[in-house]
């Protein structure tokens, strides 16, 4: 949620004219890989808010990408464990070098399989905090990321709990309307019952929704929803979900 949050910046940039994806560099060479990588990978991502642990995950995922050469789950891990850490991130310059991480990961994996939902997905969102670091690509990261996730949720419409109904929400909430840019928030409350009905229960959904609902004149409900989302969050910082904390603050 808080990365979807994030690439609402966007539509405050629409005059750059810079590409947003160009050719991506070859993937890097690791050394001293362990034997699973890819399962040492998920087990520091789910340590997570450790900092430091995601950073490891980060490397780990890369290795096992480098590991298995026409999979994709080392890639899809890395663009989402560089996607954390780039919204935890202070400093300009690491930040964009961890844009540039998550975004090119993301490219490979839709090198090696076009057809797959979460690649489009999590190349979506790193083209969106490459928009907010870049503004010149604004204008065309913009067509992209809204394509890309009209991709994934046609494709998979369950993929992280309803994750591109949900992001394609905030983005149609958040944007200026048209002539400006494309927001609808009759659209994005469509989007954001969509991503409901993909889990219902997942408080990133429930704060779409509400939100959604806020803005098409439902306020008594949207903060209904919001109450249920943040009862639900704190159930779940209880039973040790890692990301927990990030809704309660939400």
């Amino acid at each position: 949620m808080r990365r979807a949050a994030g690439l609402a910046v966007i539509f405050l940039l629409l005059g750059g004219c810079a590409p947003a994806l160009r050719e991506p560099a070859p993937l890097p060479t690791l050394p001293g890989a362990p034997a699973d990588p890819l399962a040492e990978a998920r087990h520091a991502w789910a340590s997570r808010p450790d900092r430091a642990a995601v950073e490891r995950a980060l490397q780990l995922y890369l290795q096992a990408a480098e590991a298995d050469p026409a999979g994709t789950a080392g890639l899809l891990g890395a663009a989402e464990a560089a996607a954390w850490l780039v919204e935890r991130e202070r400093s300009g310059d690491t930040r964009e070098g961890l844009v540039q991480r998550g975004l090119q990961a993301a490219q490979w994996c839709r090198k090696r399989d076009a057809s797959d939902p979460a690649c489009a997905y999590r190349l979506a969102i790193a083209v969106g905090q490459e928009v907010r670091e870049q503004p010149t690509t604004a204008a065309d990261g913009l067509k992209t990321m809204l394509a890309l996730l009209r991709e994934a949720a046609a494709g998979a419409p369950t993929l992280d709990h309803g994750g591109p109904q949900r992001v394609l929400a905030l983005v149609l909430l958040r944007a200026p309307a048209w002539p400006v840019g494309p927001g609808d928030p009759e659209e994005g409350l469509v989007q954001a019952k969509a991503a409901i009905a993909a889990d219902p229960s997942y408080p990133p959904n429930q704060l779409a929704l509400a939100e959604a609902l806020e803005k098409t004149g439902a306020e008594e409900e949207g903060k209904a929803l919001r109450a249920r989302a943040r009862e639900e969050a704190g159930r779940r910082a209880q039973a040790g979900d890692p990301d927990a904390a990030d809704w309660l603050e939400e």
